[in-house]
């Protein structure tokens, strides 16, 4: 096999399915993240995500996620998109999720390319990821050239900033790789100044017990932390801020993926509206969106705490 010539199919396939950028990194055992994601959970900066202890071996090792693993393909999406929500009092919802869940449509295309891979070379052993199981994307990305990770800790592509959804296909086939870049954020400190929760405690680090995002989404708790009172900047879903005061992201470019268009009902429903969403107009404007993630009562649960506070 001809691996350069396979490679350049593969990642030409990947530009085919609408992927803005695809690299490939050496499938081996992650030995300083593995280091680094140790002490971070036992700092306990992931808050109540009980998840990220889980399958600790599999987040650094690919051959126990796919047997025999030799390459990590990964993949960027773009979701960057001008449009906006028309009330600017209303409560705000981070832009990766005002069109369709991004996990149904990347793993639909990297299923896609598998299956290509296969028709290409023959029973080549692969399975994709789209931020649903114990993988480090974010690692992948950086090892594989697509950028570097940020003071913010989110992927910056030097193109094009970090407006990315990311996507590992890890297979049995050995392909070229490409290799990591350097860090361009420099002296900067835009994202860490920006946050409204301090959860940027130093650069590179982040407590996600502290972000505005895990507050909204991740936690579960039926009452809202009253310390995070005058703090959220009237996110109700997710947050934007350390990505929108990145210089990086002057780069940014519209996305061209007609399924993470806004969904325009979305984007008019003001701020009375909000406040009085009900359960039927949340499964109407949510059925195959991120925003379920949720649920009906947590979106009303930050909603309630944006209004009172």
């Amino acid at each position: 096999m001809n691996k350069p010539l396979i490679t350049q199919r593969i990642k030409q396939k990947a530009f085919d399915l609408g992927f803005s950028f695809v690299g490939v990194s050496r499938a081996e055992f992650l030995e300083n993240e593995a280091r680094d994601l140790e002490k971070w959970l036992s700092e306990n900066r992931h808050g109540k995500m009980s998840y990220m202890e889980n399958y600790f071996d599999k987040r650094t090792d690919p051959s126990l996620l796919v047997d025999n693993a030799k390459s990590v393909i990964t993949v960027l999406q773009n979701y960057y998109s001008t449009s906006k929500q028309q009330d600017k009092n209303a409560p705000k919802i981070s832009m990766y999720a005002l069109g369709k869940d991004y996990h149904f449509v990347i793993r639909d295309k990297l299923n896609r390319l598998h299956g290509f891979i296969k028709d290409e070379i023959g029973d080549v052993n692969a399975r994709g990821f789209v931020d649903s199981a114990p993988v480090m994307d974010k690692v992948w990305a950086k090892k594989s050239g697509l950028g570097w990770i940020g003071k913010h800790t989110n992927l910056i592509n030097k193109q094009q900033g970090s407006y990315f959804f990311i996507g590992e296909l890890i297979v049995d086939l050995e392909l070229d790789y490409d290799g990591p870049i350097k860090d361009f954020c420099g002296t900067c400190t835009k994202c860490i100044d920006a946050c409204p929760t301090n959860a940027i405690i130093q650069p590179y680090k982040l407590d996600a017990s502290k972000c505005i995002s895990y507050l909204t989404i991740e936690l579960k708790d039926e009452l809202f932390p009253k310390e995070f009172k005058g703090k959220m900047e009237n996110w109700m879903f997710g947050c934007d801020i350390c990505q929108e005061v990145c210089p990086w992201n002057k780069f940014s470019l519209q996305h061209k993926e007609p399924q993470f268009n806004p969904n325009l009902k979305l984007l008019q429903i003001n701020k009375k509206q909000w406040d009085e969403l009900s359960k039927e107009t949340f499964n109407e404007l949510f059925k195959k969106s991120a925003i379920k993630r949720t649920k009906f009562e947590g979106l009303k649960r930050n909603i309630k705490f944006l209004k009172n506070n």
